[in-house]
Order: C-alpha cells, then sequence, then structure tokens
C-alpha cells in the first residue's frame, strides 16, 4: 500500500489548486525581446550602453560582490559617491544606500520603530512598508488610502488617549504602484510637523520618473528634517539597491541611528559595487529631457487607452508613468497578458492579492526611449486585447 503524502505535500498541492481555480497561478518565465510596457526600467537606462560600460569596468576593477555587510569591510569607496550623488540629485542632506529597496524600507522602519512608537500606514502601502511595520514591534494603524481626514483622526487619537505614543511615523509612497496616484505631500508633511511626526515617502515609482526628478524635491520638502524618503535603484536607474534619504538639521543624527540599529543594514550583504557604480552612471543620465520624454510618452499612453470606448471608463490614470486598466476577472487579465506577450508585447497583469480593491488590471508602464508611431500601435494591440477578453 502507498505511503499517504506527507502533510506538506498535501498542503503544497492543495494552495496549488485554489491558485488555479482563482486565476492567479505565476510564474517567473524569462522575458524575450518584446515591446516593453511592463518593466520600471522608466527611463529605458538599464541597458544604456554608458551604464552598461560603467558596470563593466567596475566589475573588473572591484569585483563582482562587496563581499560583506557595510559595517563589516563591505563599504566601497563607490557606496559613499553613490549616497552623495543621491543627495544632490535629491537635493537631500544624507543618504544610507542598502542592497534593494525592500530591505531599504525594511531597515528605516526597524530602526525607527518599537514600543513607544506607532506608525500610521497607508492602506495601499507597498509591502515592504507593511512587512516592515509588522516587523518593527511598533503599534499600527491604517489610514484609508489618499484620506488626510483619517491620517488627521488617527494622530489626533493618538494625542487624545493617555496611553499614546510618544513617537509617530506617518507612512505613504509619492506615487503608489498599482493606482498610480500620488500623496498630497505638502499637506501631509505640514500635517505631520503640526502633530510632532515623522513623515516616510517612499519615492520608489518617483525618484527619477517625475519632473525635477523627485517628488519630495517638488514638494519643496528636501530640506525638511521631519521627512524621510526611501527609494529603490532598480526602476528608473535601471540598476539595482535600494537608499534612505535625509534632510534637515536632522539628517546626520537619523544616519547614524540607521547604521547602528538597522538590521537589513548591518546583517545584510552590502550593495555589489558594480550596482553601485551603474546606478551613479545612470543618475548622470536621468536628465530633465529624459525625464520630459518620460512624461509625455506617460501622457500619450493615457490619452490612447482612454481614446477606445470600451476602455474609456476603465483606465486609471496615474500621476507618473504607469497607468493601469480593470479587467473583468483574473482569468481575462491573464489571458490578454499571455496572449500580448505571444505578440509581442509586455504588460504587466496585476491580480489579488497584489491589488488593493481586488480588481484584476492591465498595468501599462511608459518608457522615455519609446518613439510615438511605435507606442501607438502597441497600444492598439493592447485595447483590441482587451476587447478579445471582454
Amino acid at each position: 500500500m502507498a505511503e499517504p503524502a506527507p502533510r506538506w505535500e498535501t498542503w503544497l498541492g492543495t494552495r496549488a489548486r485554489v491558485r488555479e481555480l482563482r486565476g492567479l497561478q505565476r510564474n517567473d518565465a524569462p522575458r524575450g525581446r518584446v515591446f516593453d510596457l511592463a518593466s520600471n526600467d522608466y527611463l529605458g537606462l538599464a541597458g544604456h550602453r554608458q551604464v552598461r560600460r560603467a558596470a563593466a569596468d567596475a566589475a573588473l576593477e572591484h569585483g563582482a560582490g562587496a563581499g560583506a555587510s557595510r559595517v563589516a569591510g563591505g563599504t566601497f569607496a563607490v557606496h559613499r559617491e553613490l549616497e552623495a550623488g543621491l543627495c544632490s540629485y535629491a537635493h537631500r542632506q544624507s543618504a544610507l544606500v542598502f542592497s534593494s529597496g525592500y530591505t531599504a524600507n525594511l531597515g528605516v522602519l526597524g530602526a525607527l520603530g518599537g514600543p513607544g512608537s506607532l506608525f500610521i500606514i497607508d492602506a495601499h502601502a507597498h509591502a515592504s512598508l507593511i512587512d516592515g511595520a509588522k516587523l518593527s514591534a511598533s503599534a499600527v494603524a491604517t489610514a484609508a488610502h489618499n484620506d488626510l481626514e483619517d491620517v488627521t483622526r488617527l494622530l489626533h487619537a493618538n494625542r487624545e488617549d493617555p496611553q499614546g505614543k510618544p513617537r509617530v511615523l506617518v507612512v505613504v509612497e509619492s506615487i503608489y504602484s498599482v493606482f498610480g496616484d500620488a500623496a498630497a505631500l505638502p499637506k501631509l508633511a505640514a500635517l505631520c510637523a503640526q502633530y510632532g511626526a515623522l513623515l516616510l515617502v517612499d519615492e520608489a515609482h518617483s525618484l527619477g520618473a517625475v519632473p525635477r526628478g523627485s517628488a519630495v524635491h517638488a514638494a519643496g520638502l528636501a530640506g525638511a528634517s521631519h521627512v524621510l524618503s526611501t527609494a529603490t535603484l532598480s526602476k528608473a536607474l535601471g540598476s539595482q539597491g535600494g537608499a534612505v534619504l535625509l534632510g534637515g538639521s536632522g539628517a546626520q543624527a537619523l544616519r547614524e541611528q540607521l547604521v547602528n540599529a538597522s538590521r537589513t543594514f548591518i546583517f545584510d550583504t552590502g550593495l555589489s559595487p558594480v550596482a553601485a557604480v551603474a546606478a551613479l552612471a545612470a543618475l548622470r543620465l536621468a536628465t530633465p529631457e529624459r525625464l520630459a520624454a518620460l512624461q509625455s510618452n506617460a501622457r500619450l499612453v493615457f490619452e490612447q487607452l482612454r481614446s477606445y470606448s470600451h476602455l474609456a471608463d476603465r483606465v486609471d490614470a496615474g500621476a507618473g508613468a504607469v497607468h493601469s486598466v480593470r479587467m473583468s476577472s483574473s482569468a481575462a487579465a491573464f489571458r490578454a497578458t499571455a496572449k500580448l506577450a505571444a505578440a509581442g508585447i509586455a504588460v504587466a497583469c496585476f491580480r489579488p492579492p497584489s491589488v488593493p480593491d481586488s480588481i484584476s488590471r492591465l498595468r501599462l508602464t511608459a518608457h522615455a526611449q519609446h518613439q510615438g508611431p511605435e507606442l501607438e500601435i502597441a497600444i492598439r494591440t493592447v485595447a483590441r486585447t482587451i476587447a478579445e477578453e471582454d
């Protein structure tokens, strides 16, 4: 008689069947040569000749990896150069580079959290921010998405509560990754100043992807001591890594706290010097002209999508490079994505639980290097494919 399947095998089989029935199966198949409307390489710099050359030269000079954590001999001169470059670009006073944007968010929240702290986090915040808040041992309150009144309510309730937390951090994204909508940063910063709270802004989708290069800078908050920002180097800068950016008179004290208390900085191998040099090379190429081209293409994508009658009411306009189209079901979204891939067009498929409102979407990302005519042809194919799957 055959032995019964071990419990883990049974559980894994059940989870696979549930995903298949719900149309939520994912895969990590390698991407071929496609017209890219899916990746976060906003400025087209990941494959830029100068970035590739800088990375190749760095590999020959420094080797492939950092070899140790930043506090155990893994800090290279290029890490400090990159931090200085990020400060100059974003008009901030201090920066600390991590191995990824995910670890930057985990690290800053862990270093600032603990007993006596309250994190007020937007309901649509990225998974890395949610995970960081949960792991921080802080009290956590969720604010309704992009709702200043709800943030105010939570700040006021904490102040009025005799057991309220003395240290409060409000956590938002500058531009949200699914809907593409923007946070009201000036109003949030003023509200946090009123209540003595810090404001953490995740600039993953705005650093190098919005006019003036940084949403925090564009909002006039680059020099604000109570406004911290994080960013990834793997989107607009086309490399790998993450950073925490700090401003004002308290920047150095905050950086010292991160160096000494951030577990993902202390215990994680430092960012590869190859990635650091590549990011620095990309930073120099993130010019106003490239940013303008990205914004122009983002407008074109939105206008073209809206020009089709069956999509006019289903397109969520993004404040940056990302727009999304609501689909009728997870299965329809998956089929459309697969059909477009077969046609040589890559779009992102967002399905539960990756979408905060449980509505499946196709997410289309503009890129600076696309030319108008080819972009219009690609959008026409996207619109036709969605119509076929409706």
